[in-house]
């Protein structure tokens, strides 16, 4: 007879390996065979892809989007109310924008004088004033934004909707991302982390680089024919199949197999995709192809909007140097004029030619960065972190077009009005792409995982 306490005592190792073999079987659960297969969503979509601008560093949304006559007013005077318990850096007083705002187009919007030709098309854009985060530091911010978590490894949004929707064009990866930064997380920020890997980005070159840079390497096989790759894949394969028949199902080596179907498979489009010398002269002009300060970005742009028309689900492009490229705790008017000279041209020759093609009604149009700044000055001509307040828009894919949701407080510090947390974007762009957030789950180490965790809601005002 053994007591209670003996039992446990000597049976406690067996235990352990019960629950080792339930986290290793779930592990080893087969995937489809072709995962990345379109699939239908929860209910009809309001698009069919997202294209995410992501302006690496926080811009800021007082000098942009977010218009505050009374920081213009109080310009210099201490801030009327506390600021947030945790601050990246010591602050200082108000600092006004040194930029001219007005209204747009037949909404009013306001835009300043920093992007003249995106405020063009202020009537597609939908202003999302009330953002606001979790994290004033850069890294777990950008984790935040790019997986809903930040402090722990999860799957990207991106392998998110690659993951619920698969993909239109089986022979492009279903989610790419053009120049990322490898800072702040890295390839954690378009990673699949539990899920299979075939939803992780696919990337193209880093912000370190140059765009004309940024593409597949080894795309081409100078050594051996198609033919002779696809003997080679198929003995591959064959042996791959054998082994998993004799030692069972195995999510790891079925992603593997995936992955080198996927890349022969790519040879005969990426070079289509990545070579722009069909694209007219007039249309490298309008995304600024023609001038070296918006070139670099302006081919990002162009490259998305190639990879859209082709059915990939999720495209992103970085506005980013090495490390942070919007981040003006210093030197306010220089960074942010130089940064909005970049990428304000290309952002809208790329909504012009999605709308002239017919894209921008099935793609939904992310713009912003990982927060924003603070309405006070870091030293006397630079602004610090602001997760508590910021701007983001959208356009396209069924969202309202010159329309303004949520708002901050009269100095743009905080979200006050229909707050929209990080969680909440991801429910409302999963929503917008026929997903109900609470049922895109995928069961990993004993439970069921989704993008906005336990959280998110849909931002129903902004539905067309």
């Amino acid at each position: 007879m053994f007591s209670r306490r003996q039992m446990l005592q000597r049976s406690s190792v067996g235990f352990g390996y019960l629950a080792l073999a339930s986290l290793l079987g779930e592990d080893a659960q087969a995937a489809p065979a072709d995962p990345l297969l379109p699939k239908t969503p929860h209910f009809e979509p309001r698009a069919k892809r997202v294209l995410f601008l992501f302006m690496k560093g926080g811009p800021s949304a007082v000098d942009s989007f977010d218009y505050k006559p009374k920081l213009q007013e109080d310009d210099g005077k201490p801030c009327p109310f506390d600021k947030p318990r945790v601050q990246f850096a010591p602050t200082g007083n108000l600092l006004k924008s040194p930029w001219k705002f007005r209204q747009h187009g037949e909404s009013g919007l306001w835009a300043s004088e920093l992007f003249p030709n995106v405020a063009r098309h202020i009537d597609d854009l939908c202003m999302l004033s009330s953002c606001h985060g979790t994290n004033a530091a850069h890294g777990g911010a950008l984790l935040k934004l790019h997986t809903g978590s930040d402090n722990f490894t999860r799957p990207s949004m991106g392998a998110w909707v690659a993951y619920g929707l698969g993909t239109e064009n089986r022979n492009l990866p279903g989610f790419v991302t053009i120049c990322p930064t490898l800072a702040h997380g890295g390839m954690k920020n378009w990673g699949s982390a539990f899920l299979p890997a075939d939803f992780e980005g696919t990337p193209l070159g880093n912000a370190s680089v140059s765009s004309d840079k940024a593409q597949v390497k080894y795309i081409q096989n100078s050594r051996l024919t198609r033919d002779q790759q696809r003997q080679q894949l198929d003995l591959l394969n064959e042996l791959n199949r054998d082994h998993m028949q004799q030692a069972g199902a195995h999510a790891a080596l079925e992603a593997r197999i995936n992955s080198f179907e996927l890349a022969f498979r790519m040879q005969s489009e990426m070079p289509l995709v990545e070579d722009l010398s069909s694209e007219s002269d007039a249309m490298r002009k309008l995304y600024g192809l023609d001038d070296p300060v918006t070139a670099n970005f302006g081919r990002q742009c162009l490259l998305a909007r190639r990879f859209a028309e082709r059915g990939v689900r999720f495209i992103q492009v970085t506005h980013s140097d090495a490390f942070v490229q919007w981040d003006q705790h210093g030197d306010l008017l220089q960074g942010h004029s130089k940064n909005a000279l970049e990428v304000d041209r290309p952002i809208a020759g790329l909504l012009t030619d999605l709308k002239a093609r017919g894209l921008l009604d099935d793609t939904l149009v992310l713009w912003g960065g990982e927060f924003g700044r603070t309405p006070v000055a870091q030293g006397n001509n630079g602004r610090d972190h602001n997760p508590e307040g910021f701007t983001m828009w959208m356009a396209g894919g069924g969202v309202k077009g010159g329309f303004k949701y949520g708002a901050t407080d009269d100095y743009g510090y905080y979200a006050v009005e229909d707050k929209l947390h990080i969680h909440d974007l991801h429910a409302t762009m999963l929503h917008i792409l026929g997903m109900n957030h609470r049922k895109l789950t995928y069961r990993y180490a004993g439970r069921d995982f989704r993008l906005t965790d336990v959280h998110g809601d849909v931002a129903e005002k902004i539905l067309a």
